[in-house]
């Protein structure tokens, strides 16, 4: 991505969106790090689903997600040295950023793509290979399971 786009697409996350919706955590093994973050930091356990397990936290969500997984999600392995996680910003709708990122000439990942967690997605990477998400939330496809 040239400079330009880079400054374009900075300046329009500033205008469309105000805050960080979660922090997902790309895990090796995700009972382990659910035993972790539930017992040894205190967090009370929410949800867990298609490789997926989020904690009850204000504000911004934290989340973790088996490393095995984001193949499906951002098209590409999350393997070791590769992204550790990602960053997902809420937006009132994924479809309308997908254009206006393409717009900006911005590769985009993956999406958007609906997800059983009650999110429509999108994926890209930011200039340090960190994994941005733009999520939409939408009805659940699924009943969750914990």
């Amino acid at each position: 991505m040239e400079d330009a786009q880079a400054i374009a697409l900075g300046r329009g996350f500033d205008a469309l969106m105000d805050a960080v919706g979660y922090v997902v955590l790309y895990v090796r093994h995700l009972e382990t790090s659910v035993a972790f973050y539930r017992e040894v930091v205190g967090l009370t356990f929410r949800l867990r689903e298609s490789g997926y397990a989020e904690f009850a936290t204000r504000g911004t969500k934290f989340a973790l997600f088996e490393r095995a997984r984001p193949p499906g999600l951002i098209g590409y392995e999350a393997a070791e040295g590769g992204p550790g996680g990602e960053v997902v910003f809420l937006v009132d709708d994924v479809d309308v950023e997908a254009e206006r990122l393409h717009g900006l000439g911005v590769e985009i990942l993956a999406g958007p793509i609906g997800q059983p967690w009650g999110h429509r997605t999108l994926h890209l990477l930011d200039p340090d290979g960190f994994v941005v998400e733009l999520a939409q939330e939408v009805p659940r496809q699924r009943p969750r399971h914990g």
